[in-house]
């Protein structure tokens, strides 16, 4: 399902909203289910942490503007599922975040400054991943709209 920011999926009594959150890559995506008081952030989000932006249109400027517009701007009592924790951590709430995340309790500029000293190691498969992400799985699609029609029907 092709989804735009701001955009409801319903299923049944399950109401999904989509917001953009770019800024760990340009496609980030964060699910609310207003219903539940969820919020799935996948990789804008983690518990204490958020994404890396030093690959795929990362931007530290927009991550934080995204998440603290996006996702702590939800109310405090918020559960927070990120999309992965390194540590075991399976969820957080918006006001935990807002009060322990040791990224993004700074100002933006100091956010900015700490992203770009993280010094991670370039993932061993990054090469062969990033092209696959960008595409999202819509090469199928793009490959279709390609093919030339069968003019013998």
């Amino acid at each position: 399902i092709k989804v735009n920011d701001g955009e409801t999926v319903k299923m049944e009594d399950v109401s999904l909203e989509f917001r953009s959150t770019p800024g760990h890559t340009n496609g980030c995506h964060t699910i609310v289910w207003p219903e539940m008081q969820m919020v799935f952030t996948g990789d804008a989000l983690l518990v204490r942490g958020c994404g890396r932006t030093d690959f795929q249109q990362g931007s530290s400027e927009g991550l934080y503007d995204s998440v603290w517009n996006r996702i702590l701007s939800l109310p405090d009592e918020y559960v927070v599922y990120p999309a992965h924790d390194y540590r075991g951590r399976t969820s957080s709430t918006v006001q935990e975040e807002k009060k322990f995340n040791p990224r993004l309790t700074k100002t933006k500029a100091e956010f900015v400054e700490i992203m770009k000293n993280l010094n991670l190691p370039y993932p061993a498969k990054i090469d062969a991943s990033l092209p696959a992400n960008l595409v999202c799985g819509l090469h199928e699609l793009i490959g279709e709209e390609k093919q030339p029609e069968d003019t013998n029907k």
